[in-house]
C-alpha cells in the first residue's frame, strides 16, 4: 500500500503537469490579437480566413474539394471462442472493428483575409477537421466494394465503418503557429517550428477551442486531486490508528503544488506576452525605415525612367514631323524608327506610376498593420497586468504596463514624393 500511495502522488503530479500545459495554450490564445495576412512577421501569429488552393484535392470518399483529408475503412468481426472456467469449458463471444484501409493527402496550401493570402504548411500542425463522411454498410452498398479492399477479414459479419476527415476547399479556418521567410520567394509562411508553442489548423471558432483547453485543464487538475486524494487513503489504510488529518494533508499538498505551477505558468504567459509587445514595438520601426530607404530609391528611379522616356518620345514626334514635311524621306525615318524601337524597349511611363502607387499604398498599410498589431498586443499585455490574480504575480515581477502608440508628436516624417518637371 505504501508503494501504491507513492505512486497514485506520482500520477497526481503527471496530472497536474497536463493540467497546466492545457492552461499556457489557453492563455496563449487568449493573449494572441489577430493579425492580417499582410502584417504577419516572424514569430508567433494568429490568423482566421478561409482555406484555399491552387490545386485542391477530391475526398477519396466524398468526392468534395478539400485542401486535406484523411480517410479510414474498418470491418467488423465476430467470432466464438471456447475458454475454462470452473464449471469446464464455457464459449464466449468476441467482435470488434479491423482497420483494413486507410489513405490520404495533404499539401501546402493558402489561408486568404481581406488583405492577401499567405502559404500554410499543414505538416506537424495540430489538425481539427471535419467529418465529410461517416457511414455503415452492408455489402448491398455500392460504396463496400467501390472504396473498400474486395477481400474480407477473418470472421466478418461483411459491414463495414467509412469515415473521411478533412479540411474543406474555402472552409473558414482558423491557424496559430511560428511564422518564417519562404524559401522560395520573399514571403512569410506559417509552418511546423519546434520551438513553437503551439501550432493549431482548425475549422473551429478561437473560443470553441479555448473552452475545449478548459474544460481539458479542469479535467485533469480534478482527476490529480482525486488521485492524491486516493493516494491519501492507501497511506491511510496502514497507519494506526487512521486519521483523517492525511486526507487534509494529501489535498493541502496538492492544491500547494498546483497554485507554484500556476503562478510559474502565469508568470511565463506575461513575459512572453511581454516579449511579443517589444517585437510589435521592433516591426513598426522595421517598417519605418522600410519606407525610408524604399520609396526615395523608388521615385528616383520613375524620375529617371520618367525623363528617359520624354526624351525619346520629343526625338520621335521630331522624325515623324519630318517625314510628313518631306514625303521622299518616308522609308528612311520608317527605317530610323524602326532602329529607335529596337534600341529602347516599349516602355511605358504609367506603367511605373502605377507600381510606385501601388507600392506607396502597400508601405504604408503595412506600417498601419504594424501599429495596429502593437495596440492590440499592448492592450492584452495591460489587461492582464491589471486583473486578479494575474495583477498580483505582476507587481511581484515588478512588470509595468505599457503605453500604446501615440501618432501626434512621435510620427515619423513621411517621404516626400515629387515628380514634377
Amino acid at each position: 500500500m505504501i508503494w501504491l500511495s507513492l505512486l497514485g502522488w506520482l500520477l497526481s503530479l503527471v496530472s497536474l503537469l497536463v493540467a497546466l500545459r492545457y492552461l499556457r495554450r489557453k492563455r496563449l490564445i487568449d493573449d494572441m490579437p489577430t493579425s492580417k495576412t499582410q502584417g504577419v512577421f516572424i514569430g508567433q501569429c494568429e490568423l482566421k480566413g478561409t482555406a484555399e488552393s491552387e490545386k485542391p484535392f477530391i475526398g477519396f470518399l466524398s468526392g468534395k474539394q478539400c485542401v486535406l483529408y484523411t480517410w479510414t475503412i474498418h470491418e467488423h468481426w465476430s467470432r466464438t471462442t471456447m475458454c475454462m472456467t470452473s464449471n469446464g469449458p464455457k464459449a464466449r463471444r468476441e467482435s470488434g472493428w479491423k482497420e483494413v484501409s486507410h489513405g490520404g493527402e495533404s499539401a501546402p496550401f493558402y489561408l486568404k483575409d481581406d488583405t492577401g493570402i499567405i502559404r500554410i504548411v499543414p505538416k506537424g500542425a495540430k489538425l481539427h477537421t471535419v467529418v465529410l463522411l461517416e457511414k455503415k454498410c452492408n455489402r448491398r452498398d455500392s460504396l463496400y466494394y467501390d472504396k473498400g479492399p474486395k477481400r474480407a477479414v477473418a470472421n466478418s459479419t461483411h459491414r463495414r465503418r467509412f469515415r473521411e476527415v478533412a479540411i474543406p476547399l474555402h472552409a473558414t479556418i482558423y491557424v496559430t503557429g511560428r511564422s518564417r521567410e519562404r524559401a522560395d520567394i520573399v514571403a512569410p509562411e506559417v509552418a511546423y517550428d519546434k520551438k513553437a508553442s503551439l501550432f493549431v489548423i482548425a475549422t473551429r471558432t478561437e473560443k470553441q477551442i479555448t473552452r475545449s483547453y478548459a474544460r481539458w485543464f479542469w479535467f485533469w487538475m480534478v482527476l490529480g486531486l482525486l488521485i492524491a486524494g486516493g493516494a491519501g487513503f492507501c497511506y491511510n489504510s496502514v497507519k494506526f490508528p487512521p486519521s483523517t488529518s492525511v486526507y487534509a494533508f494529501a489535498a493541502g499538498g496538492y492544491l500547494l503544488v498546483f497554485c507554484l505551477g500556476w503562478l510559474w505558468a502565469t508568470y511565463n504567459s506575461l513575459v512572453g506576452l511581454r516579449n511579443r509587445v517589444h517585437q510589435g514595438w521592433s516591426q513598426i520601426e522595421v517598417q519605418l525605415k522600410r519606407r525610408n530607404d524604399l520609396i526615395p530609391r523608388l521615385v528616383e528611379c520613375v524620375a529617371g525612367y520618367k525623363s528617359h522616356e520624354t526624351g525619346l518620345q520629343v526625338a520621335l514626334a521630331e522624325l515623324r514631323s519630318q517625314a510628313q514635311a518631306v514625303p521622299d524621306m518616308t522609308h528612311a525615318v520608317g527605317a530610323v524608327l524602326v532602329a529607335l524601337s529596337e534600341r529602347y524597349p516599349m516602355l511605358k511611363a504609367e506603367e511605373s506610376f502605377l507600381k510606385l502607387q501601388q507600392e506607396l499604398s502597400a508601405t504604408e498599410q503595412r506600417i498601419a498593420l504594424a501599429r495596429s498589431y502593437f495596440n492590440e498586443v499592448t492592450a492584452f499585455y495591460n489587461i492582464r497586468l491589471e486583473i486578479i490574480p494575474d495583477r498580483l504575480v505582476a507587481a511581484i515581477a515588478g512588470l509595468k504596463l505599457q503605453a500604446q502608440w501615440q501618432a501626434d508628436g512621435f510620427e515619423r516624417a513621411s517621404v516626400e514624393v515629387c515628380l514634377s518637371d
